[in-house]
């Protein structure tokens, strides 16, 4: 099954796009990855990569005059959620395939995807829920379901979503809860009974992050990723994890989340160690085209307790 995919990020999150992307290309044998860089910096550089399975869509070819339009309205944040909607309806109808799947650019995939596509069958939209952990339920502000991995297919039930969805993102989308809204995220709530065709994701394998990585435990078994349900003992194959809020602070530091986030030795070991690597690599592979890349990596402030040195998960090399 060849599966299609699509992302945007801009040039500070150029080395987790490209994680994403070299992720995908270890584990998944058949796809098509469409990447909207957002800035100058960020496509010159993927297209000096010239990435296999890649397919860049500048923005000057993905812009329409509904988007220019909101585009000042919006912050850089506001804009790509914006536009995430846009990026996947421009795929569906630029390139004639018959489905899509948008992926946030700081999810990295540690197991072929195939089995979550393939868990929609029939249906014409698969969405998944934040599942948060108790004491990091946001639901009432960030929304039931994340905008990490949505599929949906070239059909009417999927076109009919996917205008209304924009549509609404055109009209308001911020950084803010405001009248049960909250950026793109929050109209996906309803779903479930405002569209026919849509799947809700069961596999727990897709979607872990650092909201909800607390209610599993994690082990390696035979070079896959296995987590357990610690209340239930349920066994499943993590499929991605969503890197939400990780910050780089240099090419060898990194402020591993926003919140007070229960993340255990083990986790960081297994989960966040690969993907720092990753990110290690990127940022050099980054540099050896533009030597000033490293000068556009976000640098903040030291605060204490805010971020991680990494001493027991991170081997300088």
């Amino acid at each position: 099954m060849k599966l299609y995919f699509c992302t945007l990020f801009d040039s500070n999150y150029l080395p987790q796009g490209l994680a994403l992307y070299h992720s995908l290309k270890r584990h998944c044998p058949d796809f098509r990855l469409f990447i909207f860089p957002f800035d100058d910096k960020s496509y010159k550089l993927l297209k000096e990569l010239n990435l296999p399975e890649v397919e860049l869509v500048p923005l000057e070819k993905f812009e329409d005059e509904k988007l220019l339009a909101v585009k000042p309205t919006r912050g850089r944040g506001e804009y790509c959620w914006t536009c995430s909607s846009s990026t996947i309806l421009y795929v569906l109808k630029k390139f004639d395939v018959d489905h899509c799947t948008y992926l946030d650019a700081d999810i990295f995939f540690f197991a072929n995807p195939e089995i979550l596509v393939r868990e929609m069958g029939e249906k014409s939209i698969l969405i998944t829920e934040h599942r948060y952990a108790p004491e990091n339920d946001q639901t009432a502000e960030s929304g039931k379901y994340c905008v990490q991995f949505v599929t949906f297919k070239n059909n009417p039930e999927g076109l009919t979503a996917l205008n209304w969805w924009r549509a609404v993102c055109l009209d308001w989308c911020y950084a803010r809860a405001e009248d049960g809204k909250f950026g793109d995220q929050k109209y996906l709530d309803d779903w479930t009974e405002k569209f026919s065709g849509v799947h809700v994701l069961k596999h727990l394998g897709g979607g872990i992050a650092p909201w909800n990585v607390s209610q599993y435990a994690v082990e390696n078994e035979n070079n896959r990723l296995i987590g357990k349900k610690i209340n239930s003992n349920e066994k499943f194959e993590l499929i991605f994890y969503h890197f939400h809020s990780l910050k780089i602070l240099s090419a060898r530091r990194f402020k591993l989340h926003g919140r007070s986030y229960r993340i255990s030795s083990e986790q960081k070991h297994l989960i966040y160690r690969p993907y720092l690597k990753e990110l290690k690599n990127n940022i050099s592979l980054a540099k050896k085209i533009d030597p000033d890349f490293r000068k556009i990596i976000p640098v903040f402030p030291r605060i204490n307790g805010l971020f991680s040195r990494l001493k027991k998960i991170w081997s300088k090399k």
